[in-house]
């Protein structure tokens, strides 16, 4: 196995990838009550693939987010989000991410959130290598006010920090 430390260099085999959804994830963290206390959760991976090619710009990645899987851990918290003050999962029940740009440190793309397109760049900070799989942690810091999400500012946070963890198999 090629491991990589927070240089992120381990490059998968060229050919096309299906994200495990059972192995993947979306962790955030974020603050509220006027920024002093500290929010952590997850939101779900529904579907994702990635096409890995050469040169490496020309690769592709392609991400859709469960938003009503949104998890903090605190019930109220959590039905609060999924509604139509913030997410409104009923009506918009997923956020996608599709890549513009890729290289061996960045991802770059579009990620639709509420209805609303954003460029957003992920920060690859580690990736694991095997012959038909690859692990790869990315960061990106999202604003929510930038989708449109302006519900409650004194007391939900504006930022959240992400970090996406996906193992994808080759197909």
């Amino acid at each position: 196995m090629n491991t990589t430390g927070s240089n992120a260099t381990a490059i998968p085999r060229l050919g096309h990838y299906t994200i495990d959804t059972s192995r993947s994830s979306i962790a955030f963290t974020s603050r509220h009550f006027f920024n002093l206390l500290p929010v952590h959760g997850t939101f779900g991976i529904r579907a994702g693939t990635i096409e890995v090619a050469e040169p490496l710009s020309e690769s592709s990645v392609r991400v859709e987010v469960d938003a009503g899987s949104f998890s903090s851990g605190n019930e109220q918290r959590d039905a609060a989000v999924r509604s139509a003050k913030f997410l409104d999962t009923d009506r918009r029940p997923l956020f996608t991410f599709v890549s513009e740009r890729v290289d061996t440190t960045t991802v770059s793309g579009t990620l639709t959130a509420c209805g609303v397109e954003r460029p957003v760049s992920l920060s690859v900070v580690h990736s694991e290598v095997a012959e038909e799989t690859f692990t790869v942690r990315a960061t990106a810091r999202i604003d929510r006010t930038d989708f449109g999400i302006t519900a409650a500012r004194a007391m939900a946070g504006r930022v959240l920090d992400l970090t996406l963890e996906a193992t994808c198999v080759r197909r």
